[in-house]
């Protein structure tokens, strides 16, 4: 088990709302969750999380700060760097690895089935935007 991380997702930070995609396919099918996926060889973690957002939604991510790395799944075959960002450019084109999507706010949140812990994985993202 590496202790690198594998794995990469991206919240993607929009006055007070994150993007949340709805998985198409296992894992974590039909779960609301950030877009993200496993690293390919060369890349490096940060390259991972841009390219997954390119490739699942069509858009270009920019000034990613990392938020927290996790392990995922009972086996813990994923260990995911999670990254939050206020800077992207592009419309949204979902792939089809995407079942839905939307901008949500906290509250819309909560009565989603996500992804195990992703309601602190997003108070961790919000918190680094947050305006005092």
């Amino acid at each position: 088990m590496s202790s690198s991380p594998n794995a990469a997702s991206v919240a993607l930070v929009r006055e007070q709302q994150v993007l949340l995609i709805k998985r198409a396919y296992a894992p974590y099918q039909h779960l609301w969750t950030l877009p993200g996926g496993r690293i390919e060889a060369g890349e490096t973690i940060t390259e991972c999380a841009a390219r997954e957002i390119k490739e699942e939604l069509g858009l270009t991510v920019y000034g990613l700060r990392p938020v927290l790395e996790q392990w995922l799944g009972q086996d813990k075959t994923f260990r995911l760097a999670v990254f939050a960002t206020e800077g992207f450019d592009g419309a949204i084109v979902p792939s089809d690895e995407i079942a839905d999507h939307g901008w949500l706010d906290r509250s819309q949140i909560l009565g989603l089935r996500t992804t195990a812990g992703l309601g602190d994985v997003l108070e961790a993202a919000f918190a680094l935007f947050e305006r005092s």
